[in-house]
């Protein structure tokens, strides 16, 4: 009996195989596909030698992702408290010019008229005063997104009077 495979040519010229460096001949090598030993076994990576850093994109790419929306939530807080402290100083100075239009009437119409500004720029008159012709107002205005830190309000301060004028520095 002859010590070459059966169905391969007598004369098959033996090959190394890559993997374990064992000579193996040519029917091997040009189809026992059944096996995954044809042509393309030697193209195809080994298991063992794929890298050790298989889905390390997904993990980063969420990681962008979390810290993108952490950002982007932080930028709204920020924006949405930033906008609640302008407005409450545009209605403090709009009811202290309010109150102290009506200063010559005396403190209870002046701090009406106050508190009706305050509550059309939709903010609420936490204090008014009078203190001679000046009126001294405090508004609040809640936060509309606010964190459970940060107060989920914010207040403004303004005092309008009358202007004077000094003859050596002009208006005041």
């Amino acid at each position: 009996m002859s010590a070459h495979r059966a169905g391969a040519p007598p004369s098959a010229p033996a090959h190394r195989d890559p993997r374990t460096d064992n000579p193996r001949t040519d029917d091997r090598q040009n189809g026992d596909e059944q096996n995954g030993d044809g042509p393309e076994a030697n193209n195809r990576p080994d298991a063992r030698a794929d890298p050790p850093d298989r889905g390390v994109a997904t993990v980063l790419a969420a990681a962008l992702i979390l810290s993108t929306i952490t950002i982007v939530g932080f930028g709204m807080v920020l924006g949405s408290v930033m906008l609640a402290r302008h407005r409450a100083d545009g209605a403090a100075d709009l009811a202290a010019l309010a109150a102290a239009s009506r200063a010559q009437q005396g403190g209870a119409p002046a701090c009406t008229a106050a508190r009706e500004v305050a509550a059309e720029a939709r903010t609420r008159l936490l204090d008014c005063e009078l203190v001679g012709p000046d009126a001294r107002v405090v508004v609040e205005v809640r936060v509309p997104i606010a964190l459970g830190a940060l107060p989920p309000q914010v207040t403004g301060r303004a005092r309008a009077g009358p202007v004077t004028r000094s003859p050596q520095d002009g208006p005041r």
